[in-house]
């Protein structure tokens, strides 16, 4: 029998994307917990003495643990850990991973990749990983037997949440500011189509038994969108996007634009909270072609509602009247609540035409309307 191999992550590494059941959500995304320190502890069964151990030096150190600086997330793979409840949450910031199928725990090296699902034993690497707020890799600390790992890894997460006092240079977000992309008139004319028509509440889109499917959730977003459907306004869009965005999509990211989704003004009010919680845009069927995100601002005279975006620090963002932001799907991004007056977007997808071939592909995939949500 050939020897077992495993994967090997290090310090700089980029920690991979998963999707899996947990304690607080039966399908939670771990891209979406960028913007804090996240320590993820590989302990295999609650059951074993030494993951027993690991897991009481969590506790003892809860205070570490606020959802802000820093969040926990241990990895089972033992179903008694869910079954007799040997582990489970506290909030904010501990959580626990049911990986009974050993998926992720084969992505980060924790078993070995030539692990069936149905293994009713097998060898497991204990380990610790802490991460940096973009999910890169700060260190690996295997777990020891006197104990050692826990005093390394708390004693460094201590000192990353403790002041710098020579402060690093703010990271930079790379996405584009462009100011003047609309100007007064059409800003006014789209709000105006919007007091007109009126909003309807906006979803976000997610896969569910492997079709692209509307989901509402006002925790995690409020926002009320209307649809541009007259013909001159439209046109008028069209050819401001063509003229004063294309061209520098094109400079900075050697990125032909040819293709636009989303004819939308959305608001995000204060009278009902709008905002939206950190997310991707092209994370499912019905979004994975999906290039760039535009957020072009129509008015001024609110507070909050900056889109900020976490991998890259706490700063938030809002262009002036008829300025836009541009930056990949890819990035994670929120709208933080509005918390007086309304905020005006118009708020479009931009792709290519072999992002169009995918958009075509997986049509059969996706419910209705989904061409307006995220």
């Amino acid at each position: 029998m050939p020897p077992s191999t495993y994967l090997d992550l290090a310090p700089g590494d980029p920690a991979p994307w998963f999707r899996q059941r947990s304690t607080s959500n039966p399908r939670f995304n771990f891209d979406t917990v960028a913007g804090r320190h996240v320590v993820l502890c590989f302990f295999g069964t609650a059951a074993d003495p030494r993951s027993k151990a690991v897991l009481r030096a969590v506790q003892d150190n809860r205070q570490l643990f606020d959802d802000r600086r820093a969040c926990f997330f241990g990895v089972s793979i033992d179903p008694a850990d869910e079954r007799d409840g040997r582990v489970c949450e506290s909030l904010p910031g501990i959580r626990f991973f049911w990986d009974f199928d050993r998926t992720v725990s084969r992505m980060y090296g924790a078993v070995a990749r030539e692990t069936s699902h149905d293994a009713s034993s097998l060898a497991i690497r204990r380990f610790w990983l802490l991460l940096d707020p973009a999910l890169r890799i700060l260190a690996v600390v295997p777990f020891a037997e006197d104990g050692s790992d826990c005093t390394v890894l708390f004693d460094r997460l201590r000192r990353l949440s403790e002041p710098d006092p020579v402060p690093a240079p703010p990271m930079p977000v790379p996405a584009l500011w462009l100011p003047n992309v609309f100007e007064e008139g059409l800003c006014r004319a789209l709000i105006d189509l919007y007091e007109r028509q009126g909003g309807e509440e906006s979803g976000f889109m997610r896969d569910m038994g492997g079709r692209t499917a509307l989901v509402h959730d006002v925790g995690h977003k409020r926002r009320r969108d209307c649809i541009v459907d007259d013909p001159k306004l439209v046109e008028a869009i069209q050819n401001r996007v063509l003229r004063r965005i294309k061209p520098e999509v094109r400079k900075i990211h050697h990125f032909d634009v040819t293709r636009m989704e989303r004819y939308i003004v959305g608001c995000y009010s204060a009278e009902d909270g709008g905002h939206f919680r950190p997310h991707r845009d092209n994370t499912t069927k019905g979004t994975a072609h999906r290039r760039f995100a535009v957020s072009i601002n129509l008015n001024d005279g609110f507070e909050g509602g900056a889109i900020s975006f976490p991998e890259y620090g706490e700063q938030g963002f809002c262009p002036p009247v008829g300025g836009a932001v541009i930056f990949s799907c890819s990035m994670l991004h929120a709208v933080s609540p509005v918390t007086k007056g309304r905020r005006f977007a118009f708020l479009p997808f931009l792709y290519d035409d072999a992002a169009a071939r995918l958009r075509e592909a997986n049509h059969p995939s996706l419910g209705e309307g989904y061409e307006y949500q995220a």
